[in-house]
């Protein structure tokens, strides 16, 4: 499913046939330590650079009540970051997953980020813009 906004995941999660939980990992871009000019030329175009994981929250649905809700609740850890890879959980049998649940999903979330399979996430910038990776 080809997502346009985050109102739309939103909307889709809700739609589901089962109960869904969101999970995000929160990510920082940085320009690599030992960077080429060319790495710091495209870092400045916000074409390149490394991310370095922030922060990892599951939530239902009906907890995010919008991406400026989102937004706003990250503040409150301190942490700061540039794009949001969201994914989602289904339930089973009407009954929605728990936290509990989302743990080993979200670690998977993590390696396949870290290992560079961002395109498998929808993903947002801190302005809730969808980014694509090309």
């Amino acid at each position: 499913m080809q997502i346009s906004s985050f109102d739309e995941l939103l909307r889709a999660a809700h739609q589901q046939a089962e109960p869904q939980r969101l999970l995000f990992v929160f990510a920082r871009v940085e320009l690599p330590a030992a960077a080429t000019p060319d790495q710091r030329e495209r870092f400045e175009r916000r074409e390149g650079g490394t991310l370095t994981l922030a922060l990892c929250v599951d939530k239902a649905p009906e907890q995010v009540e919008s991406f400026a809700a989102l937004a706003a609740e990250s503040e409150h850890t301190g942490q700061d970051w540039d794009l949001v890879f969201v994914s989602s959980l289904s339930g089973r049998g009407g009954i929605a997953p728990n936290s509990d649940e989302a743990v080993q999903p979200l670690r998977f979330m993590v390696n396949a980020i870290n290992n560079g399979r961002v395109a498998d996430f929808a993903t947002f910038d801190r302005n809730g813009d969808v980014v694509q990776f090309g």
